[in-house]
């Protein structure tokens, strides 16, 4: 074992682990100032995440960065140099984009584009998200209006929703919460996880990775449980209250959602490269040109579609009373819910990497970097099938669009100096709790001894924050809605 020297009164200590084979391979680095221990960590070549803490006295503050050391030397981390090793890359999926053989394009409405290549997308009642792989992040309403601008450290993999909560799975391993005014890093996944896609059901992310294995993990980060399915390039995660479905190379298997137990397994044509759920069922797509719908409850195929190339992207309409599908040759499909085909278009922008439907409108983001919206209303796509398409609008961007970022301290915080009148806002504070910094609700009327979802760059010991409001989640813990304020 490399000896390490204790930090002395001013400085920092800046330590490496490093694993052949695709394992771990992370940074840890403390800075000592004064009474101030700044602890950075998280994949190498990355800026990775802060922690700071002040104590007493100086000695009090060497005293416990020594400790932190010796703890990361135990588990193997070693002196280091940082910037002479370079980072791992992170697996991106390698997709290939043909011209459509549709005779006829897609009735688009609209059209924005992003500028890169875009995984992630939700639509809901209020507007539509889209996340490129540059990190770039917008919301735009049902007409195209461009709303708001998210810049995230890195690549977004996918956008997914819990309730009104809109998360951003990124490529630096962390979990954005894009539902406050400013985004903050929910979930820190374990840096030796080369993430494919995620999910999140009440608080609870399940994580799908490139070996083919699941993790799930709570609202604090900790781990819940993990398994290896059979195949590997886990493309697929979807999850309810009884159950996650992980579509890997082999099929999709089904797990109890408490992690006690493999529930089915289910062998597709083809490896599995996108998933849809519905509330009876799961949709996979794959790469041998099909949809295949399964029942949750028994894994049974139920119902197979048939595409002319590798299927992308799949969604359905509520029920699954028409099934979509976006293939590797920027083609787009509608099928009725007994497979039969009802059309075949061109998009137009690309082959579409992912889709939602929503009030009769199809919304698709592409290898080109675009978010189109497709009229998938019954005339509008008689009328594209014999030639007839509108003019799409090509969306710009607003010249005084505001932009949001993670906050990378503490200093980056907006601050109050009084607490709210009652009903104005909600106070937490930063509590130690078994060897963890936790955050718990100060004001009254909420259970004091629940956890609040609270972003890990800005909790310092003792701190206390304003947030608008918080709502209560099933599993015991509340989110913070609205903005986050630092009471000083």
């Amino acid at each position: 074992m490399t000896a390490v020297q204790a930090p002395q009164a001013e400085g920092t200590t800046y330590l490496e682990l490093s694993q052949e084979g695709g394992g771990a391979h992370k940074f840890y680095e403390v800075t000592v100032t004064g009474t101030t221990v700044l602890v950075r960590y998280g994949r190498i070549g990355a800026d990775g995440q802060r922690q700071s803490s002040t104590f007493p006295t100086p000695e009090k503050a060497r005293a416990a960065a020594a400790k932190k050391i010796g703890e990361k030397v135990r588990k193997g981390y070693a002196p280091a140099v940082r910037g002479q090793r370079a980072a791992r890359s992170v697996t991106r999926r390698q997709v290939t984009s043909a011209p459509s053989t549709a005779r006829s394009t897609a009735p688009v409405l609209w059209r924005f584009r992003t500028g890169a290549s875009a995984f992630g997308i939700h639509v809901d009642e209020d507007r539509c998200w889209v996340g490129n792989q540059k990190g770039d992040v917008y919301t735009l309403g049902h007409d195209g209006e461009v709303l708001a601008h998210y810049s995230l450290p890195d690549g977004v993999k996918c956008l997914v929703a819990d309730d009104f909560w809109i998360y951003a799975g990124c490529d630096d391993g962390q979990v954005y919460d894009l539902s406050a005014k400013v985004p903050f890093a929910a979930y820190t996944i374990a840096e030796d996880v080369d993430i494919f896609w995620l999910d999140i059901h009440e608080g609870v992310l399940d994580v799908s990775d490139r070996n083919g294995g699941l993790t799930v993990i709570d609202h604090e980060e900790e781990f819940q449980w993990s398994r290896s399915s059979v195949g590997d390039s886990g493309w697929m995660v979807r999850a309810d209250d009884h159950a996650v479905y992980h579509g890997h190379s082999r099929g999709v298997t089904a797990y109890a959602a408490d992690g006690t137990g493999q529930l089915w397994h289910t062998e597709t044509l083809g490896n599995v490269l996108f998933g849809w759920q519905e509330h009876d069922a799961v949709y996979a797509g794959t790469g041998r040109r099909v949809v295949q719908r399964l029942a949750k409850d028994t894994g049974r195929v139920e119902a197979t579609y048939s595409c002319d190339a590798p299927v992308y992207s799949c969604a359905t309409s509520p029920d699954g009373h028409y099934v979509f599908a976006g293939d590797s040759s920027s083609s787009v499909y509608c099928f009725a819910a007994d497979g039969t085909r009802l059309w075949k278009l061109g998009t137009g922008g690309g082959s579409a990497l992912s889709m939602q439907y929503h009030d009769e409108k199809l919304y698709l983001v592409s290898t080109d970097g675009s978010l189109a919206c497709v009229d998938a209303s019954e005339a509008a796509i008689s009328a594209a099938q014999s030639g007839t398409v509108p003019v799409a609008q090509d969306i710009k961007l607003a010249a005084a669009l505001p932009t949001y970022a993670p906050p990378s301290s503490p200093a980056a915080v907006a601050t109050v100096t009084a607490v709210p009148a009652s009903g104005a806002g909600v106070v937490v504070e930063c509590v130690q709790e078994g060897g963890r910094m936790r955050v718990h609700v100060v004001s009254d009327g909420y259970e004091p001894t629940w956890n609040v979802q609270f972003p890990r760059a800005i909790r310092q010991p003792g701190a206390r924050y304003v947030v608008d409001a918080l709502h209560s989640s099933s599993n015991g813990f509340y989110r913070v809605r609205g903005e986050i304020r630092r009471l000083v």
